[in-house]
């Protein structure tokens, strides 16, 4: 699947033993709708059964890495509806926390609410020095629902967590790096994470 996929939400390249794999809907800022979801799931199927592919790198398009779900969407959905979405998200983050490939989060631009859940699912979390960080569904009166609450936590303290979530403040990427957020701030985070997770075979 080298190339970008049919439907363009999604973009995936192939670089050595690693996929690249591009968030691409920057109209929306990259939400993390029902339908970015069926092609995420059909993207991590393909690329799980390529035995040749070891990495799995995640970044975005433009200057936005995932913003989560997409609220107005979200607005439409009844009760059962919602706890199947939220449930699918879960399903989906916990599948690629529990890959047998090494998964990054190249974390390119703004990571927010469903979208640093998503990244907190990955192994390793490599940020440009431009990223901002929060979960702003306190403002919303909504609470993440994608495992985040649980990660997070476990990541850098319940106190720390608790406070991030009820505040719904904003992290720059050296805040994040101090808080044990996010391991290494890189001014390209994709090559960064290309070359610890796909260092090319030297030739003789």
């Amino acid at each position: 699947m080298n190339g970008p996929n049919r439907s363009q939400l999604i973009l995936t390249e192939i670089r050595h033993s690693a996929a690249v794999i591009t968030f691409n809907r920057p109209a929306t800022r990259n939400a993390l709708s029902a339908e970015m979801q069926n092609y995420l799931e059909r993207v991590v199927d393909e690329l799980t059964d390529q035995t040749d592919i070891r990495t799995l790198i995640f970044t975005g398009s433009d200057n936005v890495f995932l913003s989560g779900a997409n609220i107005r969407e979200l607005t439409e959905l009844d009760h059962d509806a919602a706890l199947s979405f939220s449930q699918r998200g879960q399903l989906l983050f916990q599948r690629i926390a529990a890959s047998r490939k090494t998964t990054i989060a190249a974390i390119n631009g703004f990571c927010m609410g469903g979208g640093l859940d998503f990244a907190l699912a990955c192994d390793l979390r490599i940020a440009s020095p431009i990223v901002e960080f929060a979960h702003p569904g306190a403002r919303l009166g909504i609470i993440t629902g994608w495992g985040g609450t649980q990660r997070l936590p476990r990541l850098i303290g319940r106190t720390k967590a608790i406070e991030f979530f009820a505040t719904a403040r904003r992290l720059t990427a050296r805040d994040a790096l101090k808080l044990g957020l996010i391991h290494v701030v890189a001014p390209s985070p994709v090559e960064y994470a290309l070359k610890v997770g796909s260092p090319p075979i030297p030739t003789f």
